[in-house]
């Protein structure tokens, strides 16, 4: 597994394209040219994929994002509503490398339970559970 942290989404594009883009093969070299990658992004998952529809791996992109769906909640919650929370991210990735399968089948359960529980946390007491809303960023 690798995490590729994008600050700069027009480096998604080719350089050819835009001044900030990254060559095909740097591409390659950062996402792969043949396997699953989920994209994680808090906008709305078309425009990665409009930025990354001539690269060779396109097919594998899958993005989370942003999709219209939850109400006044907290942001947390909101997350697991468009798939972006941490639980549901694991999730997929457990689901897309084959080679996870039945070796993480717990792990992946333990996932689905967490966020099963850390929703109905919300809906009784109108925050996120204490290991969310807890957590202090570390700057």
């Amino acid at each position: 597994m690798r995490v590729v942290n994008v600050v700069d989404l027009m480096c998604l594009q080719d350089e050819g394209e835009h001044p900030h883009g990254i060559s095909n093969a740097r591409f390659d070299a950062l996402f792969t040219s043949d396997r699953p990658v989920i994209f994680a992004y808090h906008g709305y998952p078309w425009l990665i994929h409009r930025l990354t529809y001539k690269r060779t791996n396109h097919n594998n992109i899958h993005v989370r994002g942003y999709i219209e769906e939850g109400t006044t909640t907290t942001p947390f919650d909101m997350a697991m509503m468009n798939n972006l929370d941490r639980f549901h991210l694991v999730i997929d990735v457990i689901d897309r490398v084959r080679s996870l399968g039945a070796r993480a089948a717990h792990v992946r359960q333990d996932m689905v339970d967490a966020r099963i529980a850390a929703r109905a946390y919300t809906r009784d007491f109108g925050t996120d559970i204490p290991e969310i809303s807890d957590w202090a960023w570390p700057y």
